[in-house]
């Protein structure tokens, strides 16, 4: 057993200083044995690695019409992660990750391509762009900005853990990194390039690409091996290590009463483990997802769902993923969710439900960015909002919760933070509590003690 000290912030205790306790399973399959192998050549250990003031999370620069926003440049924070983090799931990861994957030549080449900008239409815009390793791997707009200032309807999710997603995108619309990689190459409002060839031909005769395509692969670029080495990398990003993860394995004292409240509240009282959990009876101290889309009310009340329903049905052939790609980015369509992949009635405005960790340093937050702090999010859920809406999920309900207990909640998702954000985590957690001490716009305390209104039935499409 190996001793490490980890330093963090905890938003009701201060700073401090722990002992991290990192254990290593008596018995691996040799499967994972080889991935950890993998690992270990392929990348530095980043327990905690340095973060300048200069580089903590500060507010993204404002854009002029027509301007993509800077090219974020990888710095330590870029890096693969290491399997040696307090909370990291073994077992988990053994069914997520191929060890064919996780060669290092491919890894390395995948980082390279994550910073490239000459795989958007005019050399402006990379996968980094909306997926900042400094911001936690998003990019702390409400909704992303890509070639040509060009912005989307959707909120870009962070790429860390997502090595565990059943499903990608917010709506679902791929299962693999793979596909996922290659979707933003030839959005309209993403990277812009006409085709994936098209972008793979701007650096086909870059003798270094040539290089490190023949090591990795042991052939020339091409497009097929080009979004597996993003995808081999974005493998790498796995984010555990938190305060939290120190007290669910044994430390007492990692994370303040008002986290350990929170978390309490989070499997009780605030029914935060009715989708952010794999089942309603079992806590989940990993993933805290469930694998499953969701209409908690948000963004459907300012549109007309229904004919954009009905339209997305003339318009856009069911399985199209292209055209299901560029609805979701480009037009009001976004709003129908998982309802534009699967054209099920119930799926209409329904959203894949997120992971919660580094959650406080990854806002705004929901599908549209529509909320700014973490209070907001929970005043949300504590109204039962969207009532209204008549294909809310049945699980949406006033909460009654109190604000101390808000604050309680708050205070546990904070405890999720990673010891690469906890510096951006701190400054992050003070702004959020100073908005909230000003600003609740989410907040109607007579609804979250009433009673739950009578939902409207779904109007025929």
């Amino acid at each position: 057993m190996a001793h490490g000290t980890v330093k963090w912030f905890n938003p009701t205790k201060g700073y401090g200083f722990v002992t991290a306790y990192f254990s290593q399973r008596a018995s691996m399959c040799p499967t994972f044995l080889a991935v950890l192998l993998l690992l270990s050549l392929s990348c530095a250990v980043l327990a905690a690695p340095a973060v300048s003031e200069d580089t903590l999370v500060s507010p993204p620069p404002a854009l002029a019409p027509g301007q993509a926003p800077p090219l974020p440049q990888a710095g330590p924070l870029a890096e693969p992660r290491s399997s040696n983090q307090v909370g990291f799931p073994t077992v988990l990861t053994e069914y997520a990750i191929s060890p064919a994957t996780l060669k290092p030549a491919r890894i390395a080449l995948g980082q390279k391509l994550f910073f490239e900008p000459r795989l958007s239409g005019n050399g402006t815009v990379a996968c980094a762009t909306c997926h900042d390793p400094e911001r936690a791997f998003t990019d702390g707009r409400p909704t992303s900005v890509g070639i040509h200032g060009r912005v989307g309807q959707r909120n870009a999710p962070t790429v860390l853990n997502a090595l565990y997603n059943k499903h990608q995108f917010w709506d679902g619309r791929v299962s693999t990194l793979e596909q996922q990689a290659a979707m933003p190459i030839t959005n309209p409002f993403e990277m812009g390039s006409a085709s994936i060839g098209d972008a793979v031909s701007r650096i086909a005769s870059d003798k270094d690409y040539q290089s490190r395509f023949m090591q990795a692969f042991g052939r020339g670029v091409n497009e097929q091996d080009m979004l597996s080495a993003i995808a081999a990398y974005e493998r790498t990003l796995a984010s555990f290590d938190s305060p939290f993860d120190h007290f669910i394995a044994g430390e007492a004292n990692a994370i303040s009463e008002s986290a350990k409240r929170g978390w309490e509240l989070f499997n009780t009282k605030a029914r935060c483990h009715l989708c952010h959990a794999l089942t309603e009876n079992q806590r989940d101290a990993t993933l805290f997802i469930d694998n499953d889309f969701h209409n908690i009310g948000i963004g459907i009340l300012r549109h007309r769902v229904g004919p954009l329903a009905q339209q997305a049905e003339r318009e856009v052939a069911q399985g199209h993923l292209t055209a299901i790609d560029s609805k979701a980015i480009t037009s009001e369509m976004s709003v129908l969710g998982r309802f534009l992949v699967t054209r099920k009635q119930s799926d209409i405005a329904s959203f894949k439900t997120p992971g919660l960790r580094n959650v406080l340093v990854t806002g705004p937050y929901f599908h549209d960015g529509s909320m700014q702090s973490l209070w907001d999010v929970m005043d949300h859920y504590n109204k039962g909002d969207g009532i209204a809406d008549p294909w809310l999920d049945k699980d949406m309900q006033p909460l009654a919760l109190t604000d101390p207990e808000i604050d309680d909640a708050v205070a546990f998702l904070a405890s999720l933070t990673s010891p690469q954000y906890q510096e951006a985590g701190d400054r992050e957690y003070a702004r959020q509590l100073a908005l909230s001490q000003v600003s609740r716009p989410q907040r109607d305390t007579g609804r979250a003690f009433g009673p739950k209104p009578k939902q409207p039935p779904p109007p025929p499409l």
